[in-house]
């Protein structure tokens, strides 16, 4: 017989998959572990500032009503337990405002991925912060002020589902999902030390949206462990019938633990070609050289073999990139922007032509192209951004060139992947001599993320990164 402890566990150590299983067995009930994590959004939210919206009424109503399902004998993967998902995605009942200010309708619907996880089980807390549009490696904007990373309140989270990293990385909520156009989830996910997963184009349904940005942005899990992040990308899986992409259905957290055998594996430290001056801070080099020593040690054969991307992939991911921001910005009349998100906007408007059509018909070329590269290897391990993360204030007022110059020094490795639709799983990689994280991304071709998740599995039994936490924020 079920019957919930109504003791309020620690459940801002536990994981997903654990707290699960707490809850299923009874060890704590739905409504303690979700008023917890309520608690310590509330109690945080004044310095880390993590979430643009929490359901508090209904979030403890739907964890009530988990605990009757659980002491009738009913089990669901997530039945009870407490997720985030970013400002970008729509819940009932609740606004989308993705890091704009103005005053928004609530959403009449969820997304689809928000309809897998409630099937699930789970219960949604709330919606974490997000820059405008999610143009940014910061979450940051003048409708929420700054979200700050829990290992160093000073510096940025990276964005822009930065809010849902912050939550995780703090142990307010076990994971959560995110979102990436160009980098979005793996950025966060490297400088707060989480597992970040990027998906093929399409894993996990983009709906209301047929696609996010002509393609660029995919919905993914941002977690503490390779297991989390693959249990959460499971069930938040699956296509709604208006997808334009839809790949065959897989199983990825049957990867953890799997021996993924013996691997060639490409180190390439090489930065796509970008406009602006980049150079990649010694400390990340050390540290993505560390997960190569750690990648042999399990016996796989690292070569350094940088990646040649080419122009053409640059040239492909503007149009794409503006056009989806301007999209989005006439889907919500009276959005109050910044100057930058104004500008990105008029520039979506002259790309979104002959520009853009051309851009989407390069991409069998890229693939092609970029493909060759893995005759000979299986996985590529490269930097996931090339510096630790900025100061959250480095991003006020710049103008636009000095902002795209900001952003792309600190991460020009992340965005390729998006045009290509590829996985890419970010690793947690150490920290710098000042304690910040900085990550690691293993990067295969399509529909990989069994490969990748069984490499990243094998990575944290050997180094661990789940046992290091920032002090608490509550």
């Amino acid at each position: 017989m079920f019957v919930a402890d109504p003791t309020q566990l620690p459940t801002d150590d536990l994981g997903l998959a654990d707290l699960a299983a707490a809850i299923a067995k009874g060890a704590v009930g739905s409504v303690a572990a979700v008023g917890s994590v309520l608690d310590r959004i509330e109690a945080s939210q004044t310095t880390l500032n993590a979430f643009r919206h929490v359901r508090r009424a209904e979030a403890l109503a739907e964890a009530a009503e988990a605990d009757r399902r659980l002491a009738a004998g009913e089990r669901l993967p997530l039945l009870g337990v407490p997720i985030a998902v970013k400002d970008d995605t729509d819940i009932a009942g609740m606004p989308t405002a993705f890091g704009c200010g103005g005053d928004f309708a609530s959403k009449t619907e969820d997304a689809e991925s928000v309809r897998r996880l409630r099937a699930a089980g789970a219960v949604i807390v709330g919606k974490t912060n997000t820059c405008e549009l999610g143009q940014l490696p910061f979450t940051s904007g003048a409708a929420f002020g700054h979200t700050r990373n829990p290992w160093n309140a000073a510096h940025t989270p990276g964005g822009s589902s930065g809010g849902s990293s912050a939550a995780v990385a703090a142990g307010l909520v076990p994971a959560a999902l995110g979102s990436d156009g160009a980098g979005s989830i793996r950025i966060p996910a490297s400088w707060t030390n989480l597992v970040g997963i990027k998906p093929q184009r399409g894993r996990i349904s983009t709906w209301p949206e047929a696609e996010a940005f002509h393609g660029l942005t995919v919905n993914g899990p941002l977690a503490r462990t390779v297991g989390d992040a693959a249990l959460l990308l499971d069930l938040a899986a699956g296509p709604h019938p208006g997808d334009k992409h839809t790949p065959a259905p897989l199983r990825v957290s049957d990867a953890v633990g799997r021996d993924p055998g013996r691997l060639r594996i490409a180190l390439s430290l090489r930065i796509p070609f970008t406009a602006t001056r980049t150079a990649l801070h010694p400390e990340v080099e050390a540290a993505v050289q560390g997960i190569a020593t750690a990648l042999r040690r399990l016996g796989h054969t690292v070569t350094v073999a940088d990646l040649n991307y080419g122009v053409m992939i640059g040239a492909t991911f503007l149009p794409r990139s503006m056009a989806g921001i301007k999209a989005r910005h006439e889907q919500m009349p009276g959005a109050v922007v910044d100057p930058r998100t104004s500008a990105n906007v008029r520039v979506g408007q002259l790309l979104s032509g002959p520009a853009l059509f051309a851009a989407r018909q390069a991409e069998p070329l890229l693939h092609k192209q970029i493909g060759s590269f893995f005759r000979d290897f299986d996985v590529v391990l490269s930097p996931t951004t090339a510096t630790p993360p900025p100061r959250a204030e480095d991003i006020d007022g710049i103008g636009v060139n000095a902002t795209n110059n900001l952003i792309t020094a600190a991460c020009p490795y992340t965005w390729p992947w998006n045009v290509l639709g590829w996985p890419s799983v970010n690793v947690p990689a150490g920290f710098t001599d000042t304690g910040l994280p900085v990550g690691a991304q293993l990067m295969g071709t399509a529909n990989s993320e069994p490969l990748l998740v069984s490499v990243a599995a094998q990575l944290e039994s050997e180094l661990r990164w789940d046992r290091h936490r920032p002090d608490p924020w509550w």
